[in-house]
């Protein structure tokens, strides 16, 4: 029976930061996964000659090496980045909408998207960059709650960030209401609402008018060699640091002692591993329910975990085409294509089996030329189900109906962008919610943790992380904890439960 200072369990984007953070500070560590890989969903899987990208759209936060965002300083924190080789994106989407007619590419930099506006509408940079500068004081404040570690100063607030305060409790559709901004303008700013998941009546503003400016600000990248490339820096980094982990190896008891602190954890081959202090990088809907004994679970944790909403469930094409993109017609990296730029219209479709055809579609050639052999392509579209629709569909009809949104998915491309692509298809793969449970073991093939909600949003987690804490010895961290999903959240996440635990650890006397 082997013991370890802190055992991480999953070894998805969360869990690998965890370790690495908690490697740094002098522990001794080990990851466990079920797996015979690392990274979850930062992989990447061959077919044929090609190399898919698992998941990965585009990563928010990385900069330049001169200006580093704050995903780039983690990593260098964490001694991952010389590890990686990073793609910079020239331009931020494209976004098509049928019912408004929208056909436009938009550009990263705020004085590019800003002009880029000017095209929409008469006045669209004198809207954007008073949007640009409320999200500047957005982000003051939210630095400046941070470092005053929860006890600001209220005159401060007042006076130093108004809007903030006026602007704290609104969805982003009520901030928009608000704002007043011609319509053509709040489409644009509304595009990237599919990679939060959730529409304008639950998504807070405060949280999407951050990313927003960040990834206009800073621009986006992507790794050279898919996201698996980020997955084996980190466990490169867990090797350097003396650290462990061990693949096909399944946790399935959290075990707990006569007060209910965490004592170890057993494996699916019945080896048990002594700690005194687990970070699961998995659903709490897994852990309270599957992991855990009954009688070491609080009401409250249940309650909680079930009042919770499971976000999208992923649906994702991955086609490679023997045609180029140049051939196709394809010029940009990200596509957006709605029926609607209403995402709220838009998020009621995607509650539906059939008929659900909002994508963001990724053209990763136009990002990284070698990604695949010349004169080829590799295309990969995503939608999402907001609601558990699967469920209902038999198995003895699953290939049939998964087809037919396939089809359906790729012919609304092929009208939106005017190309031709199902005839060139050489290979494709389709990854249904139901190969997205199976893969992360996530309930109902969810791909971002639990929704974003006005009572369980971002800063509400945040504010209460101590208090959804339930089991002593116990964190969750990744894209099911207080940052949401999405890759740069759950490393943040990962690194932040790290930290919680190390102080847990101290003030143990450990």
């Amino acid at each position: 029976m082997k013991k370890y200072d802190v055992v991480v369990i999953g070894a998805g984007n969360g869990g690998l930061a965890a370790a690495v953070k908690i490697l740094s500070a002098g522990k001794s560590c080990l990851v466990l996964e079920k797996h015979n890989i690392p990274g979850g969903f930062a992989t990447s899987f061959v077919r044929g000659r090609f190399e898919f990208e698992a998941s990965l759209h585009e990563f928010n936060g990385i900069g330049t090496v001169e200006n580093p965002g704050s995903t780039r300083q983690l990593f260098d924190e964490l001694g991952v980045s010389d590890k990686i080789e990073w793609i910079q994106l020239h331009d931020a989407y494209h976004l098509i909408s049928l019912e408004e007619g929208y056909d436009f590419t938009m550009p990263f930099g705020v004085d590019e998207f800003a002009r880029a506006n000017d095209k929409l509408h008469p006045e669209g940079s004198k809207y954007i960059y008073h949007f640009f500068e409320l999200c500047k004081q957005i982000r003051g404040a939210m630095n400046y709650l941070s470092e005053s570690k929860g006890k600001p100063d209220p005159q401060v607030l007042m006076e130093k960030y108004p809007d903030y305060l006026r602007c704290g409790s609104y969805t982003t559709k009520e901030a928009f209401d608000a704002l007043g901004y011609p319509q053509v303008i709040v489409d644009n700013l509304n595009a990237y609402w599919c990679y939060l998941g959730a529409d304008g009546n639950n998504l807070s503003f405060l949280h999407y008018a951050n990313m927003i400016y960040s990834y206009i600000s800073g621009g986006a990248a992507i790794p050279k060699y898919r996201s698996h490339e980020l997955s084996l820096a980190f466990e490169t980094r867990i090797h350097e640091l003396g650290g462990d982990i061990w693949f096909n190896s399944e946790v399935v008891k959290i075990l707990t002692d006569e007060n209910k602190h965490v004592c170890g954890v057993m494996l699916s081959d019945g080896t048990k591993i002594e700690t005194r202090h687990v970070i699961a990088n998995c659903s709490p809907h897994n852990v309270y329910s599957k992991l855990l004994d009954e009688d070491a679970v609080p009401e409250r944790a249940l309650k909680l975990t079930n009042s919770r909403k499971l976000a999208g469930r992923g649906f994702t094409i991955f086609l490679a085409l023997n045609k180029s993109p140049e051939e196709l017609g394809l010029k940009d990296h990200n596509y957006f294509v709605y029926d609607s730029s209403d995402n709220i219209k838009q998020y009621q479709s995607m509650k539906n089996l059939k008929g659900n055809v909002g994508q963001a579609t990724v053209c990763l050639n136009n990002a990284d030329p070698d990604c695949s052999p010349k004169g080829t392509t590799l295309l990969y579209m995503t939608t999402l189900f907001t609601d558990d629709v699967w469920k209902d569909v038999k198995e003895e009809e699953y290939y049939k109906v998964k087809n037919e949104i396939a089809n359906g998915l790729i012919e609304r491309f092929e009208m939106a962008t005017k190309t031709h692509i199902k005839e060139y298809i050489e290979e494709i793969a389709i990854a249904t919610p139901q190969t997205y449970a199976r893969y992360c073991g996530h309930p109902q093939g969810v791909i971002y943790g639990y929704e974003s909600t006005p009572r369980d949003g971002l800063l509400n987690r945040i504010q209460a992380v101590e208090e959804d804490r339930f089991v002593p010895g116990l964190r969750i961290g990744g894209g099911f904890g207080e940052r949401l999903l999405g890759f740069p959240s759950s490393y943040k996440s990962g690194a932040n439960e790290a930290n919680r635990t190390l102080k847990d650890m101290a003030k143990e006397g450990e």
